[in-house]
């Protein structure tokens, strides 16, 4: 497995914009109650979603399995065959460690090469977290 850590650059004035392709992207909130929410690109324009989905075999690794394949007919097409589905792994504070280790075996069970685990939320996935 292989594990990518930011630049330890001491300039924190400087910013750095990194362009995802928000077709790529599948976006997965960890909420209370073993639940899970999930939605492709981004949140104010979703391509899929918010949808509630189940962990398991019958709710998210289906979904993951099925955006995989949908990503890379959809890279490949740009010419670019390798780059597959990118995830976005959001645990609230509701969540528990339990919950972060299930969706973690979903991406290797899946074998979903590019994921990251972000705790931070844009005040939509905020207003759509207090929903629940």
């Amino acid at each position: 497995m292989d594990l990518s850590l930011s630049n330890k650059d001491d300039d924190t004035t400087k910013t750095v914009d990194t362009k995802v392709d928000e077709n790529r992207t599948m976006t997965v909130i960890l909420g209370a109650d073993n639940k899970l929410t999930y939605y492709m690109g981004l949140l104010e324009k979703p391509i899929g979603g918010p949808k509630d989905i189940a962990y398991g075999k019958d709710g998210i690794r289906t979904e993951l399995l099925t955006r995989k394949k949908v990503d890379l007919e959809y890279s490949a097409a740009k010419g670019k065959p390798k780059q597959g589905i990118i995830v976005i792994i959001k645990p609230t504070k509701k969540s528990n460690y339990r919950n972060l280790v299930d969706i973690l075996d979903e991406m290797a069970i899946t074998k979903v090469d590019t994921y990251a685990i972000v705790p931070e939320f844009t005040p939509e996935e905020t207003k759509l977290i207090e929903k629940k």
